[in-house]
């Protein structure tokens, strides 16, 4: 049975995070060794957290549920694009939609500003009633650079099931954290081990 956590996890960015928000964004729900599954977007409050933490939302956002649905909705629907690339499968048209909607809610752009003492710089100036819009677009924004740049071919998941979260792949490696990895080296010297003393 699959349960959300209260607490949240000390879990290392996937390989890839740092650079695109919308793989972090992704892997916001994952599922730990024996079947707990954690969703850092489970309720209004980590929502907020989650959100200030990567700069699309003051600490005193005040989400509300329906605003935590949202995000775990397109949440979804890019997990079923980056499916749908990894596995070189048919974009279901739904998540498509869902992300061009999202795009398009509102400009993204950090506008021009004027500080007397400092003078210009950039900042997206986001009346609280936007906060979410800005935030849904800016994820949607990323997930589709993401999928159309560079990196999209080394887009892959997670080799340790059941973990299933995205990772950029770097090399070999196949894993989104070090305890991943080390779940899989163990599990193959247990087989090797078990299939030696057979022989």
């Amino acid at each position: 049975m699959r349960e959300s956590l209260t607490a949240e996890p000390a879990l290392p960015p996937a390989p890839g995070a740092e650079q695109h928000l919308a793989l972090d964004f992704a892997n916001s729900a994952f599922t730990l060794p024996g079947g707990h599954f954690v969703d850092l977007l489970g309720t209004p409050e980590s929502t907020n957290r989650w959100l200030n933490d990567h700069g699309l939302a003051p600490a005193d956002a005040g989400v509300q549920e329906m605003c935590a649905t949202q995000l775990r909705a397109l949440r979804e629907h890019i997990r079923a694009l980056f499916a749908a690339r990894v596995g070189g499968l048919p974009v279901l048209p739904s998540a498509l939609s869902a992300v061009n909607d999202a795009m398009s809610r509102t400009p993204t752009a950090a506008l021009l500003q004027w500080d007397e003492k400092n003078g210009p710089y950039r900042a997206a100036i986001c009346p609280p009633n936007e906060i979410l819009d800005r935030a849904l677009a800016t994820l949607a924004a990323d997930a589709a650079d993401l999928l159309t740049g560079a990196d999209a071919e080394f887009l892959t998941t997670c080799d340790s099931a059941p973990c299933n979260r995205y990772l950029i792949r770097h090399g070999r490696r196949q894993w989104c954290s070090t305890r991943c990895g080390d779940r899989v080296r163990a599990a193959r010297a247990y087989t090797r081990r078990t299939q030696s003393k057979t022989d």
